[in-house]
């Protein structure tokens, strides 16, 4: 069992030179399983600290699977709405003409919007990060604060983040752990560099009630910023290599 962020250190040294170590679980959760079964780690579903004050996370190096790092309905007060009735189109999952906006935005490139002959884009200032049309035209915004706050809510400990080289599938995935990096803190201008690298992502899932007294209304189902599982330790103010 490991206690403090030494203790870890000298213990992941050790799982380092194991060199491939085949997983303990099958599918997406056997790093995770696997590292806290060498490590001494319990497995809990508890959100909270794995050991000390710190939460443990890894990732394959070589996956590009895409994580939610959180989500946060855009500002003003009905912007969701004004995007899906400018911007939506007409769905097969809904029996009438209602519009829904299902669509991932980028702040390197305008995102064409389904067959609509709209583009849409993420914009980034030091103050905010809004979405614009071709003509500059602010539809929602996103405050710094907002995101800082969104930020703090969803990743409320420090973190020791683990990345691994994986090959082979299933029961029969191996792992190889490279490195580990304590993380804590937002860091707003990454989070806006990664934002304009293409790195992260604004997924719009806006729909509409289907059915009961909203039938017909807006509904948000979660506009999520995501990134993929490799680069998530790029977000934090405290970004240091231990291992």
């Amino acid at each position: 069992m490991i206690y403090t962020l030494d203790d870890f250190i000298r213990e992941y040294s050790k799982i380092k030179e194991m060199g491939w170590v085949k997983t303990h679980r099958s599918g997406p959760t056997g790093i995770g399983k696997t590292l806290e079964d060498l490590l001494g780690i319990p497995e809990n579903n508890i959100d909270g600290p794995d050991f000390g004050d710190y939460e443990l996370k890894s990732c394959r190096l070589n996956s590009n699977s895409m994580l939610t790092i959180f989500t946060k309905t855009p500002q003003p007060k009905g912007a969701a709405n004004t995007l899906r009735l400018t911007f939506g189109y007409s769905s097969d999952a809904y029996d009438n003409d209602e519009k829904v906006l299902h669509s991932t935005l980028s702040a390197d490139r305008f995102v064409s919007i389904a067959d609509t002959g709209h583009k849409l884009k993420i914009l980034c200032s030091n103050s905010k990060i809004s979405i614009v049309t071709e003509d500059k035209k602010e539809y929602a915004y996103w405050t710094r604060d907002e995101l800082r706050k969104a930020f703090e809510k969803k990743y409320k400990n420090k973190f020791v983040y683990v990345k691994a080289e994986s090959q082979g599938t299933g029961a029969n995935e191996q792992f190889k752990f490279i490195e580990a990096y304590e993380v804590s803190g937002f860091n707003y201008d990454a989070f806006v560099s990664l934002l304009e690298q293409g790195k992260i992502f604004i997924d719009l899932r806006i729909g509409q009630y289907h059915g009961g007294a909203k039938n017909g209304q807006t509904h948000d189902h979660g506009t999520g910023f995501r990134i993929r599982e490799s680069d998530q330790h790029l977000l934090f103010k405290v970004n240091r290599k231990i291992v």
